[in-house]
């Protein structure tokens, strides 16, 4: 089984190393790595030159943001089974693609995700939330659930049935997309109860308050196009509530 990670960057050359580093030194062997790059002003193109052997695609080219990026990533991927992992995105240890693969061997499944800790920008060892994820029920994603985005790996032939990330959405068309996967397409999945992924603080949905009011209000009227019946103020509660514990 071949896995693609896609990564998607934009002007991150104090991360991508870390990314690269973090897919080449997995035990698993058959892994397609595919870097959509922006456009990068930095010095990330330099660096991905750097690792080259061990990255099948780089594309650096203008988009459209970082959701036209993944389609463009998704697209190009050959591999059955296809992972996001952003520039300033880790995988916990060399194990993860590997558990990964056995989840779908052992499955029949489309997708599979696990569990995630944000951490500093500056040290990755400083964890500042655990996203402890849960199995889906039908229902739950319009409660503002959503699976830790970077630890979901989803079949190349359910991106072809759910279809693209809805790039007319600035901060939330991740949890469109895994809304629509899930409630609309209801797509089989397992969860995995271990850690997979450290994400670093300062993304841009969570980089300011004014971002994060954006995102949520964005993710409601999403919602609601899919279905969705709740009032807001429910939806806020319940969204909000759930994530406390998060923090503790």
């Amino acid at each position: 089984m071949k896995i693609s990670i896609i990564t998607v960057v934009f002007n991150g050359e104090e991360t991508i190393a870390d990314c690269l580093n973090s897919v080449a030194m997995q035990a698993y062997g058959d892994v397609e790595h595919i870097v959509i790059d922006g456009g990068s002003s930095d010095g990330t193109g330099e660096i991905v030159e750097r690792h080259i052997s061990s990255v099948a695609q780089f594309i650096s080219e203008p988009d459209e943001g970082i959701y036209d990026a993944m389609n463009k990533g998704i697209s190009l991927a050959t591999g059955e089974v296809i992972g996001i992992l952003n520039s300033d995105d880790i995988y916990q240890d060399q194990t993860i693609l590997a558990q990964v693969a056995s989840a779908f061997e052992s499955n029949d499944i489309d997708a599979c995700y696990a569990d995630l800790v944000y951490v500093k920008q500056d040290n990755l060892d400083h964890v500042v939330r655990n996203w402890q994820s849960q199995d889906h029920f039908s229902g739950l994603s319009f409660r503002g659930w959503m699976p830790a985005h970077p630890t979901l790996f989803i079949t190349k032939s359910a991106y072809q049935r759910v279809g693209d990330y809805d790039t007319k959405l600035r901060f939330q068309a991740d949890l469109e997309f895994c809304a629509r996967a899930f409630e609309r397409f209801k797509i089989r999945s397992q969860y995995i109860p271990a850690l997979w992924v450290r994400m670093r603080l300062g993304g841009a949905s969570n980089n300011s308050l004014i971002n994060m009011l954006k995102g949520n209000w964005e993710s409601y009227l999403a919602l609601r196009r899919l279905g969705m019946k709740r009032d807001p103020f429910s939806y806020f509660f319940i969204k909000f509530s759930s994530r406390i514990k998060q923090f503790v």
